[in-house]
């Protein structure tokens, strides 16, 4: 059967559900699954916050017996591998679906190609790659870590009208208005860890957790980058560090060098000293060259981290740019101007690195938000 219209509307409904848990599904990628039956949805499902059931299972449990015949619409392969639960294939293929029409295909290797072979084994139709560009784009987090052992990186910037993300000696600055800034928690909402430099902690003394009221339990894992454990016991992430996880990424041993905005320990005994300190009050150190995002990265991975925002500042924005680590850049972009004592920005409209596409624009009250995306 050819792709029609309705497989695209149908789709397009099933990729705007697997975003209702981004951020909260763990390591399993948020999954959105519709059960079609003459034209209307008799059942429909995300996968679970923590990241079971999968979104088939429930959708089909929705369904029931109306799912005998039905065509199933899901963002990204079935499984295929008995894991802590059955394969969602045989669930499709025991529930007697007719049709199963798939986005993307799992790159998991346990799985790639294998649930739509088991699918079809079983005389059920399959069409795979409806709307691929879009459900890539929803599975982006998911992908990357599979595909390339790390997180998705996205890096945000607030820029004023003379090109500056803030002011040196003045704190946090305010640059965009309320409706940027609300836009800004949504994305801290669906996304697993951001990061900050030891300088804009020690400027700012930022709290970095989601304040949209309703969203507060979906703030992310902060992780400051920190080689010589520099970070304020009385800051606020400190503080908050039980309420909310927080990682100091600290030099590994025999490897200390100046870090940025912080204060070199004198020697091995005040680091120790530092990190225990840090630990007690719940903040989690790990040794791992921070200022090595190549191997940083992979180590984030690995703690189950898919997604992670950058959040500032100027130096830590330009140490992913320049190891061609970022994969998603939102630039606002606001009339207010900073002046003199201006921090400026490590990018702006006119110098996007090579690979990157513009993919939208969008205006929040006057405030500007540009986006562009590598490929994945």
């Amino acid at each position: 059967m050819s792709i029609t219209p309705h497989d695209e509307r149908f789709m397009a409904a099933a990729i705007r559900l697997s975003r209702w848990h981004l951020g909260r599904t763990a390591t399993n990628p948020s999954v959105g699954c519709l059960i079609v039956r003459d034209g209307v949805i008799v059942g429909r499902a995300v996968t679970a916050i923590s990241g079971r059931p999968h979104a088939e299972t429930q959708a089909l449990a929705e369904a029931g017996a109306l799912a005998r015949g039905a065509t199933a619409y899901v963002t990204l392969e079935p499984c295929s591998h008995h894991g802590r639960t059955p394969p969602c294939a045989e669930a499709l293929i025991a529930y007697g679906v007719a049709r199963v029409v798939i986005s993307v295909t799992d790159p998991d290797p346990r799985v790639s190609g294998r649930g739509i072979a088991m699918l079809r084994e079983a005389g059920i139709e399959v069409d795979a790659g409806v709307l691929e560009a879009e459900g890539r784009q929803s599975l982006a987090a998911y992908l990357t870590r599979q595909t390339k052992n790390r997180p998705y990186v996205t890096l945000k910037l607030a820029i004023s009208a003379d090109g500056m993300i803030g002011r040196e000696g003045a704190g946090q600055v305010t640059i965009t208005g309320p409706l940027a800034r609300a836009q800004v928690q949504a994305l801290r909402a669906e996304t697993d860890a951001i990061l900050i430099g030891i300088g804009t902690a020690i400027a700012d003394d930022p709290l970095l957790t989601v304040r949209t009221p309703g969203l507060e339990s979906q703030s992310p894992i902060r992780i400051v980058l920190d080689p010589s454990l520099a970070l304020p016991l009385t800051s606020k992430l400190v503080e908050t560090a039980r309420q909310v996880p927080v990682i100091v990424v600290a030099s590994e041993e025999g490897s200390l060098s100046q870090a940025e905005g912080g204060n070199l320990p004198v020697d091995a005994t005040d680091m120790d000293s530092r990190r225990a300190v840090l630990e007690a009050a719940g903040v989690e150190v790990v040794h791992c060259n921070p200022y090595h995002p190549e191997v940083l990265l992979p180590a984030l991975a690995t703690r189950g981290i898919s997604s992670l925002l950058v959040e500032g500042g100027a130096k830590t924005a330009r140490l992913f740019l320049e190891a061609g680590l970022v994969d998603r850049i939102q630039l606002y972009q606001a009339p207010v101007v900073i002046g003199e004592r201006g921090i400026e920005s490590p990018l702006d409209a006119t110098d996007i690195p090579s690979g990157f596409t513009h993919t939208g624009t969008l205006m929040f009250g006057e405030d500007r938000l540009d986006e562009y995306e590598r490929g994945l």
